[in-house]
């Protein structure tokens, strides 16, 4: 009995002492809050451009704020926040540092399809089904408009493109008790879903009891996604893994990228992709390079890949950027930058010279940078003479797969190719982002995320970060694709290459 009693007694000692860690006092969080303010001053390339204050905002929160909160509410407030400046790499990481403490799920799978969301369930031969077959659309949830609700539900990625904010929220549907957070309702013991069928006129109401983490499905994802979900780097240095990513079918050649690796990390990668361009020279008749769900990495293979698509007498600017900093830049920012392969016009050759400066007459960016606060431009380019060994210009159409989900470096290779010569873009539109970004710590809460220090223009003069790249043919997922039955992108832009030829 006693040892019951001192337990009883230690387990609510470690409770309080839990929840005194998760709380922060007023001037914690004004030091943290203050501490930030002058890092994005200093250093955030994006900033103020789309209008956005921060600072009233941080004014109206502090003059309401309590003697102490929580830190997964400060945590909350701060992913709020700074995605209303624009920072696709601040907030699709996510502020990091707090945890909602999430135990209660909807059941089933919540999957895009165009403009809607469709429930499914798994099987007792745990294949993907539709839920309601009669009434496959989830149209409100507790009364709430399913496109209410998502708005609401993923505040990070507010400023990503269109189609990319909806699937993370329909991917995000699932997690209720977190929601219900955000919408600031409480969670009742049994939900109602509003399902509806084919001409959203006609509803059947479902209702569910929210289940415990051990019950959850996983979210739904892409086929091809969820196969590479759990490689690491390295691994793509590994043959089994390396083969399976290229192939070639009826004339077209075929390459999936699920990554944007390193050349000194998986160098066997890279003579994979040298390898087959040569062996395919002969034997194809168009080539797809596939960077759906392709969250980023380095740059590397944007080059290796341009040896071959680029014509060698042909140099093209595919991307200038603006870097924010101290004033000439130190020596560790233009070597960063000189690692994404981006110089000023005095570093280029005279050929180069000359093709930056006719790009720049024409050049027209949506914002004007301040010339106190960002560098000169820096260039990307594409020079056939320079971009490697001579090999051979792969002169036969070649289109790059993309889909919302291709981020960071990965979209920057879709926007460097998208109207080069042979080159069409296919797919939907992509999560565009390039920021050269740096982690910051907060020195109280230790919440910790990404700010972006660089603005990254497209050759049409919009940035990546929330407009991503459109594409020349727009194919989107179908019903068999979200049941995983069939790869209805791949397939259909197989099927009009073939009608091309």
């Amino acid at each position: 009995m006693k040892l019951k009693i001192l337990f009883t007694i230690i387990l609510t000692l470690n409770v309080a002492i839990s929840q005194a860690q998760d709380l922060l006092s007023k001037k914690q969080i004004t030091e943290d809050i203050e501490f930030l303010s002058k890092t994005l001053n200093e250093k955030s390339s994006y900033v103020y451009l789309n209008g956005y204050d921060f600072h009233t905002d941080f004014e109206n929160y502090l003059k309401t704020l309590s003697d102490s909160t929580r830190l997964e509410n400060f945590g909350m407030y701060m992913t709020n926040t700074l995605a209303k400046i624009g920072d696709r790499h601040s907030s699709s990481n996510r502020i990091r540092g707090y945890d909602l403490k999430e135990s209660l799920f909807l059941p089933f799978m919540y999957a895009p399809i165009n403009d809607r969301v469709v429930v499914l369930n798994k099987n007792q031969n745990k294949e993907l089904e539709i839920l309601n077959f009669k009434f496959p659309y989830l149209k409100k949830i507790d009364g709430i408009d399913i496109n209410d609700f998502l708005q609401k539900i993923r505040p990070e990625d507010i400023k990503a493109p269109q189609e990319t904010y909806f699937t993370y929220a329909v991917r995000d549907i699932r997690d209720i008790e977190k929601n219900y957070i955000l919408l600031n309702k409480t969670l009742s013991k049994e939900i109602e879903l509003t399902l509806s069928d084919s001409t959203f006129n006609n509803d059947t109401i479902l209702t569910v009891t929210p289940i415990n983490k051990s019950q959850r499905q996983r979210p739904w994802d892409e086929r091809f996604e969820v196969d590479y979900l759990r490689v690491k780097d390295e691994d793509y240095n590994k043959p089994e893994i390396i083969e399976k990513l290229f192939s070639i079918k009826e004339n077209t050649a075929y390459i999936k990228i699920p990554e944007m690796v390193d050349k000194d990390e998986a160098p066997l990668l890279f003579d994979k992709v040298n390898s087959f361009m040569q062996s395919i020279q002969n034997d194809s008749e168009a080539l797809i390079i596939d960077v759906r769900a392709n969250g980023g990495g380095t740059r590397d293979l944007l080059y290796e890949f341009a040896k071959y698509l680029i014509h060698p007498d042909s140099i093209y600017v595919v991307n200038a950027t603006k870097q924010r900093g101290p004033l000439p830049l130190p020596e560790d920012y233009k070597n960063s930058l000189h690692n994404r392969f981006l110089y000023t016009l005095s570093e280029l050759d005279d050929e180069e010279q000359k093709k930056a400066t006719e790009f720049l007459k024409s050049f027209k960016p949506i914002y004007e940078l301040d010339e106190n606060k960002y560098s000169e431009y820096y260039f990307g380019l594409l020079n056939g003479k320079k971009l490697g060994k001579p090999t051979f210009y792969y002169n036969k159409p070649v289109y790059i797969l993309a889909n919302e989900k291709t981020f960071s470096a990965a979209s920057v290779f879709v926007s460097a190719f998208k109207g080069l010569p042979n080159i069409k873009i296919a797919g939907v539109t992509t999560d565009g982002s390039s920021g050269n970004s740096e982690w910051i710590d907060l020195p109280n809460s230790k919440i910790f995320g990404k700010i972006s220090t660089m603005v990254s223009f497209q050759k049409n003069g919009e940035i990546l970060d929330g407009y991503g790249t459109e594409p020349d043919i727009k194919i989107e997922r179908d019903i068999n694709q979200v049941l995983w039955l069939s790869d209805t992108q791949l397939e259909k832009l197989k099927e009009l290459i073939l009608t091309q030829e």
